[in-house]
């Protein structure tokens, strides 16, 4: 899996980098066939906001999340993505 991570108005630190990985790791043991990752990750403000699209085997995920918090706006955003891949996978195994 190949994230590319992308930071607008924002320095991408190797700490915000592992933690990103480390979070993205979770989401490949639900699911193996997660091609490609693009993350970015934006300031507006006071808000913090973190969308991701995540190529599949059979089509494509994206999610945003918003938080005052950039680490608890990923963790948003790999909750819902969580969702997503698990409701992805129960569709290819259903047909």
């Amino acid at each position: 899996m190949q994230i590319n991570l992308t930071g607008h108005h924002v320095e991408i630190t190797e700490a915000l980098r592992d933690y990103v990985d480390n979070k993205f790791a979770k989401l490949e043991r639900h699911f193996d066939h997660i091609n490609n990752v693009h993350v970015i990750l934006n300031v507006e403000k006071l808000l913090q906001k973190a969308e991701a699209t995540l190529h599949l085997n059979g089509g494509e995920v994206f999610a945003t999340s918003e938080h005052q918090d950039m680490y608890a706006a990923i963790d948003g955003l790999i909750d819902k993505l969580d969702r997503q891949v698990i409701k992805h996978k129960e569709k290819l195994r259903s047909h």
